[in-house]
């Protein structure tokens, strides 16, 4: 699987408001996610990919508002790491 289709799953299996196909555009906030699912979420992106995110969950909506974000931001991580 690639970067972007396992943190479309993760994200999935995290998102409050259900939707049958989760894109890169897609806001968390219109899945439904709060502030702790974000973190919870974060949580197991770093257990997924085995990285360390750097996230400030006080200011989570500039850094990774949408799932395009949050893969932009894994992808170099998880390519640094190998």
């Amino acid at each position: 699987m690639s970067v972007e289709s396992d943190v479309i799953e993760i994200v999935k299996k995290k998102a409050r408001v259900q939707k049958p196909d989760i894109g890169l555009d897609d806001k968390l906030e219109d899945l439904g996610f709060e502030s702790l699912d974000a973190v919870e979420m974060i949580f197991d992106l770093e257990e997924k990919f085995d990285i360390q995110i750097p996230f400030n969950a006080n200011d989570q909506k500039a850094e990774l508002s949408r799932v395009g974000d949050i893969v932009r931001a894994i992808e170099p991580l998880v390519k640094k790491k190998t």
